[in-house]
């Protein structure tokens, strides 16, 4: 993983990582790192703290269970942020149909989303990999193929008839902003973000401060007629996934979600901030960057030490049944309540069809005792609304 502990150094404004772009009718177009490395060494050591701990744990136990977890609740986020309706557990099931079985545009689009992921990882673990104008635009076809639009056709940049106008943004997050209109001046950026990111990885500029900035020049040029953010974000993850990152760059999707009244007015504000010609504009983006990345980590490292509690507690109950210390009625209990994807009252358990079947010949008494011995051994803990838990969880 290529991180510079010296983050000033590694930040220092310099005029050989600014590119200066003459468009034919956008006009000049400068990207530049502006983002001052006092104010995000702190941060910038955060997430590198909070990854080293993360990537210290037993990722290899949980690997294939925590990606399944993080693509869906990525897809989910990334395209509830352009307005997607399905919710993360449809979202989840939508992922686990044969391609044969979708038909709704909702499904479509995440599907599309995880066809880009795939695209991604793939290319991100080819030696040699660098971003190119042609990965950006395979990503979009990814994203955008088979879904209905006036104008979008897939991987293909945007050149806008001179009747029609694109605008990004709007009032409550900062203002409208235009874009280059024009198909030349459109191609002619994205060929020089991709040659300013070499330069960037040239001067060893760090992932977790290339990414953002990437993803925030991306979405100035806003190069296709539809699917912009989602490729974007996309090309985020990849950045840092070529870099080494495991898991965390697909999950900040759901931190831009939780704080997208931010995540969008950070955009005009840094924007702003270069047409005033403050020294550092994007400061404040890749600042609110790092702590996302920093709270997506940190959650991650939250959820491997969940998965790998219920793994051995799975193997602790089966180990007892198996030595008799469980009858299968027990057994049968506690696994149930694993299963499930909450706490379940007790009155609930007792009207479940499984659970009256295990009892149709027993008395009270003995449900009594069974459930009284899951206690005892600490299997089943009961709060305090008599809603039972699986017994390595915390409750009140």
């Amino acid at each position: 993983m290529d991180i510079l502990p010296d983050i000033d150094k590694a930040l220092e404004i310099r005029s050989d990582v600014e590119t200066r772009v003459e468009t034919r009718r956008f006009g000049p177009f400068t990207f530049r790192l502006g983002v001052d490395g006092t104010t995000l060494a702190l941060p910038y050591q955060r997430v590198l703290d909070a990854y080293e701990r993360f990537n210290a744990s037993p990722l290899s136990q949980v690997a294939r269970q925590l990606e399944r977890e993080v693509v869906a609740s990525s897809i989910f986020g990334t395209n509830s942020i352009e307005g997607g309706t399905l919710t993360e557990e449809e979202t989840q099931r939508v992922l686990e149909l044969d391609p044969a079985q979708i038909q709704e545009e909702e499904q479509l689009r995440a599907v599309n989303l995880k066809t880009a992921y795939d695209v991604a990882q793939q290319a991100v673990t080819t030696p040699g990999w660098q971003l190119d104008v042609s990965f950006i635009q395979t990503v979009h076809a990814a994203i955008t193929q088979r879904l209905i639009h006036a104008y979008n056709q897939p991987g293909v940049f945007r050149d806008n008839p001179k009747a029609i106008k694109t605008y990004v943004g709007n009032r409550e997050h900062g203002g409208q902003y235009q874009p280059p209109q024009h198909g030349h001046d459109v191609e002619t950026l994205m060929q020089a973000l991709v040659n300013w990111h070499r330069k960037l990885v040239e001067r060893e500029v760090p992932a977790l401060i290339r990414a953002p900035l990437i993803h925030y020049y991306y979405e100035l040029v806003h190069p296709f007629w539809d699917g912009n953010g989602r490729v974007g974000r996309v090309l985020e993850a990849a950045l840092l996934q070529a870099d080494g990152f495991q898991h965390a760059p697909f999950a900040m999707a759901r931190y831009y979600l939780a704080h997208i009244d931010e995540y969008f007015t950070l955009f005009n504000r840094c924007r702003r901030n270069s047409e005033k010609s403050i020294a550092t504009p994007h400061t404040p983006f890749v600042q609110f960057y790092l702590e996302g990345m920093r709270v997506s980590i940190n959650r991650l490292h939250d959820r491997v030490n969940q998965i790998v509690n219920v793994l051995l507690f799975e193997s602790q109950i089966r180990r007892w049944y198996d030595e008799k210390r469980l009858n299968s009625r027990q057994y049968t209990i506690v696994s149930q309540l694993l299963a499930a994807s909450g706490p379940v009252p007790l009155t609930e358990m007792r009207r479940a069809p499984w659970y009256q079947a295990l009892y149709l010949t027993l008395s009270d008494k003995t449900r009594q005792r069974d459930l009284h011995w899951l206690r005892e051994l600490h299997l089943v803990a009961m709060d305090k609304q008599e809603r039972l838990w699986p017994g390595f969880m915390s409750v009140e």
